[in-house]
């Protein structure tokens, strides 16, 4: 992973977009998180459409964490978007969420997920969580750009 890319959270819920920044602070992620509060925001910020066409300020990320259950467009339309870019072969997108319906982990596999995640209902377990993602995707995990 290319330690100066954006990560890029789809989120919704201020809470817990607020839990996940203070989280990934605690664990020593030092990427910088942009935020998409929707499925279409995502899918313009990754496009570099409408107010991120500037991709000085808004580069594509390296990691995607994404939620399922999304305004406008949900989280396994935005996923199948994504993988269906060229341009974001190399973007890992993990899944965060709360459902935990095998329907949901299924397709999001299926749309070509890296990871499926249950949101840890605590902020000591979405710390943890954040602290093992640095040591997996950012220490130890390799891609062919970095």
């Amino acid at each position: 992973m290319l330690p100066h890319l954006p990560l890029l959270l789809v989120e919704d819920n201020e809470d817990d977009a607020f839990l996940m920044k203070r989280s990934l602070k605690a664990a020593g992620v030092t990427q910088p998180l942009q935020v998409a509060a929707d499925g279409q925001q995502a899918i313009d910020y990754l496009s570099g459409r409408g107010p991120y066409v500037d991709r000085e300020k808004y580069p594509l990320p390296s990691v995607v964490f994404l939620d399922l259950k999304l305004p406008f467009k949900s989280g396994h339309e935005v996923l199948a978007w994504i993988r269906n870019q060229r341009e974001l072969a190399q973007v890992i997108v993990l899944v965060l969420s709360s459902s935990n319906q095998p329907s949901d982990l299924e397709e999001a596999y299926r749309l070509g997920a890296n990871s499926y995640v249950i949101k840890p209902a605590a902020t000591e377990q979405l710390i943890e969580w954040a602290a093992a993602f640095k040591r997996y995707w950012i220490d130890f995990n390799r891609t062919s750009e970095g």
